[in-house]
């Protein structure tokens, strides 16, 4: 295995945290994140998201069929495709240059990636609706609220939206210390096994929408939060819908609700909530 402090060298990089570039420089951790995908994974196409100097590059391309990684900065990019020759010549990795928010991704079968936590939320939110499995370097905070449970202090709109899609698990720590340069938080490293969820919606959006909403008064009784965020959720006429819902589920907030229940006001929306 290629040594991450020598592909940062021969790179000429240096991270730069105005640019949210901190590169995985721990052997160690880098020899894991493989390892972290479900032993059912399909490995035949993996995509990778900030690929950096290579470093794990060069670990998935022993653990995969083919790479594809996703860079967006130039210089690095370049770089990638210069040390990479080989794998590239023989079709093995394909270097894409560009923002990961913006360039169409290519079908993969599983991605493991440490992602730009800048933009860590959009980019797994992007990829999760796909429904392979991934694995992905968070900051420990939002890893925490990713992988919530219902009543908990981190349980959030993130925690049920990531749910909606697959089975969510913190699998390591990782120190500061394990990053050049060092970011100013604890990271973490999460896997999501994607499965379908335990409930029906009538579609994706309407109840995105209704998580969405809810949270953004998650102080309030669910009663009052759905009469204040219809500008969010869409519903037409919320009297219906708290009238239908019934007491118990109307009186708790939106921190004690289960995507069960999140799932149920979703088909009560569609049934009487909408003109």
């Amino acid at each position: 295995m290629r040594d991450p402090d020598a592909l940062l060298a021969r790179a000429d990089a240096r991270g730069d945290p105005e640019r949210d570039q901190h590169f995985l420089v721990d052997d160690r951790v880098l020899d894991r994140l493989p390892g972290y995908l479900p032993a059912e994974a399909d490995v035949e196409h993996v995509l990778e998201i900030g690929g950096g100097t290579g470093a794990l590059t060069d670990r998935l391309l022993e653990a995969a069929e083919s790479v594809t990684v996703v860079e967006r900065d130039p210089e690095l990019a370049a770089f990638l495709r210069e040390e990479f020759s080989a794998a590239v010549a023989a079709g093995d990795l394909t270097v894409i240059e560009g923002d990961a928010l913006e360039v169409g991704l290519p079908a993969f079968d599983a991605s493991v990636s440490n992602l730009p936590y800048g933009v860590s939320s959009q980019i797994a939110f992007r990829l999760l609706p796909a429904g392979r499995p991934l694995v992905l370097m968070f900051q420990a905070e939002f890893a925490a609220r990713m992988a919530a449970a219902p009543k908990s202090d981190q349980y959030g709109r993130l925690s049920v939206t990531a749910g909606h899609y697959a089975d969510v698990e913190i699998v390591e720590p990782v120190p500061r210390e394990a990053f050049s340069p060092p970011p100013a938080v604890e990271s973490a490293v999460v896997r999501a096994t994607p499965r379908e969820p335990a409930y029906e919606v009538p579609d994706d959006e309407l109840f995105m929408s209704i998580v969405r909403a809810v949270f953004t008064q998650r102080r309030k009784t669910l009663r009052n939060a759905i009469r204040n965020t219809t500008h969010i959720s869409g519903i037409d006429r919320p009297g219906a819908v708290v009238e239908a819902a019934g007491e118990e589920l109307m009186s708790a907030r939106a921190g004690n609700v289960s995507p069960d229940a999140f799932a149920r006001l979703a088909r009560l929306t569609a049934e009487v909530g909408t003109e």
